[in-house]
């Protein structure tokens, strides 16, 4: 196997249509030769959130052109090309379904090896892009869809320490936007109007942050969220209670996260916990600098992936693909989208009425 191994990678788990071309390089880290995307906020942002018809849609209309200039910017060939890497789930089966297929056909058509990624792998694997970090290590991913802590012991070994048992922690961002009316996407406008408002003025409710271990719950929050929002009568309050709902996120963030290091430890008697943060809401700066100063309490080392790396994109697909391509896990043709696919496939599901914690 020759040492640099390129990789076109393509994603389309919800309203990013993206491709993007990686080679690895000496130093096992990533050349990125293009990371093309293409956003649908404009299309979806009338509605407060993803509509899935219109995503499937736009990435009907949009992938060919968008993994033609992939190829194109990256100045690599197809025949230069090693392997195809396609989101296969977890998310949108309708938008899932739209890049696996392209990449199945281009894969056939080439008679390269195919292989059909998972989205969370892929957050998981995003700071190896730029930065060579041993296993194991630990994972906090939070994204639009998932809210989870997970030791990384290596490609395609994950033990899930706790996860979230309602709503992720991007979908209360985008739920407590859309409540205050702040626009979507909901992450980065509650970011932004915080700024402008007292994080100490409302007193939000922090749902099992005492129980549970490191399991998250943010469905009772959002509830408090949008009960205070009825009462709000002028953008000082509403920017306040933004600021209050993301302060209280950085509580519970600081809190669980302290528990997942401990836990961490005693499973892997590693005295040096490498801590990775992955997924479009690692791109808040609220919730980085809040875990830096955990980090250093705790002495650990955090990682992140670059801003354009934290959201959904395929360079991420890419270098998962490389990663797996290189332990021979290669999939056939008939892989197909899955909604839900945990990387712990032994973790119990954490969600539903009659949950115990």
């Amino acid at each position: 196997m020759k040492k640099e191994i390129t990789f076109l990678g393509i994603e389309t788990s919800c309203d990013e249509t993206a491709a993007a071309v990686i080679r690895e390089n000496k130093t096992e880290t990533a050349e990125v030769l293009s990371n093309v995307v293409s956003s649908q906020i404009k299309e979806h942002e009338v509605y407060g959130g993803v509509v899935p018809e219109l995503a499937a849609r736009a990435h009907m209309e949009n992938i060919e052109y968008i993994v033609d200039k992939a190829l194109r910017d990256s100045k690599v060939s197809l025949e230069e090309i090693d392997g195809i890497a396609a989101t296969a789930g977890p998310g949108l089966i309708v938008c899932l379904t739209v890049g696996l297929n392209i990449g199945k056909s281009i894969a056939a058509f080439s008679k390269k090896p195919f292989l059909g990624i998972n989205h969370l792998e892929g957050h998981a694997l995003s700071p190896g892009l730029e930065t060579k970090i041993e296993f194991p290590y630990l994972l906090l991913l939070i994204s639009g869809g998932h809210s989870q802590y997970l030791i990384v012991k290596d490609v395609n070994q994950y033990e899930q320490l706790g996860t979230t048992i309602d709503d992720a922690l991007g979908e209360a961002f985008d739920k407590t936007a859309k409540m205050l009316g702040l626009g979507f996407p909901g992450g980065p406008a509650v970011e932004k109007f915080s700024k402008f408002g007292d994080k100490n003025l409302f007193k939000l409710p922090e749902p099992i942050i005492n129980r549970a271990g490191c399991n998250l719950s943010f469905a009772g929050l959002k509830t408090a969220v949008l009960r205070e929002s009825k009462k709000i009568s002028n953008d000082k309050l509403k920017y306040s209670l933004a600021a209050s709902f993301q302060f209280t996120i950085n509580k519970i963030l600081y809190k669980k996260t302290k528990i997942a290091i401990k836990e961490f430890k005693n499973k892997t008697k590693k005295k040096e916990v490498k801590l990775v943060v992955a997924g479009g809401v690692a791109a808040n700066k609220s919730i980085r600098e809040n875990l830096e100063i955990l980090s250093k309490e705790v002495n650990c080392k955090i990682f992140y992936p670059d801003l354009k790396f934290c959201g959904d994109n395929a360079a991420m697909i890419a270098w998962a693909g490389i990663k797996r391509f290189k332990k021979k896990l290669i999939d056939d043709m008939d892989v197909s989208a899955k909604s839900r696919w945990p990387l712990d496939i032994n973790a119990p599901y954490m969600k539903g009425p009659g949950l115990k914690l």
